[in-house]
């Protein structure tokens, strides 16, 4: 189960009891957003600090405006707009100071682990490589492949989300995995060859 259909199931009785009032659904609400909001921010922003940000702001308008949501669509789907467009605005503020350079992730020192096996470090080291490469896709594309292959929103659903033809979706999704699979071949085919085995 994707996490927006895993967060639509675990809000679906706590959205009617916030918009009446209910402080407790209406931080429980909260709390259960943040992750997933974070998550969405970071795809559209690229910096970890940008998104923590941008996901404080949507979880501030989702409590003032909370009422606003008619339940017309699926309550993803608003929430959805909602982050985007706080994305979008934070984009607009930095201009040519954003950075997109930053890894989706803080960098760091890796924390203790223990040896992995081969197959397993192949893995890391493509999921690693295909992450890079998603930073570097268009940024209609990466928002639309991370619906579809990260969050497992189905195409419908995505145009609905972004106002888009479902055939503009799935032309987006087909171009962002060409791209990201052309650029693994020609920097790492040792790693997609030993994948594929």
């Amino acid at each position: 189960m994707s996490q927006s259909q895993e967060l639509e199931n675990q809000v679906a009785g706590l959205v009617p009891r916030a918009q009446a009032g209910d402080r407790d659904a209406h931080e429980e609400l909260l709390r259960r957003c943040h992750p997933v909001v974070y998550r969405w921010c970071l795809v559209h922003l690229g910096d970890p600090d940008d998104a923590a940000d941008v996901a404080q702001e949507v979880l501030v308008r989702v409590y003032e405006r909370l009422e606003r949501f008619a339940g017309r669509s699926r309550f993803t789907t608003w929430l959805y707009q909602v982050t985007r467009n706080e994305a979008f605005s934070l984009r607009r503020q930095l201009g040519a100071r954003l950075r997109l350079t930053h890894g989706l992730t803080r960098t760091g020192p890796p924390p203790f682990e223990a040896p992995k096996s081969e197959a397993e470090l192949d893995r890391a080291a493509l999921a690693d490589a295909a992450r890079s490469e998603l930073r570097r896709l268009p940024p209609r594309q990466r928002e639309v492949f991370a619906l579809a292959d990260l969050d497992d929103v189905p195409p419908s659903e995505i145009a609905l989300r972004l106002g888009m033809n479902p055939i503009t979706v799935r032309a987006h999704l087909f171009r962002a995995r060409r791209a990201i699979r052309a650029r693994l071949l020609a920097l790492h085919p040792d790693l997609v060859e030993d994948y594929r085995k």
